[in-house]
């Protein structure tokens, strides 16, 4: 992660969890009707996990960088191109949020998905930036 955010991209992040053997092949399921199965983890896996790791990782720095340099807000924009988005994110598009309620959201759920929603979550293709 450390190496990504310093020098690389969601995409060599991803690169890495599957170099690095970070994921199983196979995880335990709940079945529907009780009891558990084996299900194989999706080969686009280290894609979602690089791409939402990242921007987990990203979003805080943005967001100090705006409040250091004085910028009252950020934009939410579309970084990567989906085949169906959502309505709920594409609603989200053009947002303008305050860096400092988004950072503060962020301490206080770390490990979940944030209560604002942003960043939101896998497979979005959202994120924040300096408004142009």
């Amino acid at each position: 992660m450390k190496e990504a955010a310093r020098s690389g991209t969601d995409d060599t992040l991803a690169a890495s969890i599957i170099r690095d053997g970070c994921l199983k092949e196979r995880v335990e399921r709940r079945k529907p009707k009780g009891g558990m199965t084996m299900a194989a983890v999706p080969v686009t896996a280290h894609e979602t996990m690089g791409e939402g790791e990242f921007n987990r990782y990203y979003t805080p720095g943005l967001c100090r960088r705006a409040i250091e340099e004085g910028l009252g807000e950020l934009e939410v924009y579309r970084a990567k191109a989906v085949r169906e988005p959502r309505p709920m994110s594409e609603a989200k598009i053009g947002m303008r949020v305050d860096p400092r309620v988004i950072l503060e959201n962020l301490r206080q759920t770390q490990g979940v998905e944030p209560a604002l929603g942003l960043p939101p979550g896998p497979n979005s293709g959202l994120t924040l930036r300096i408004p142009r």
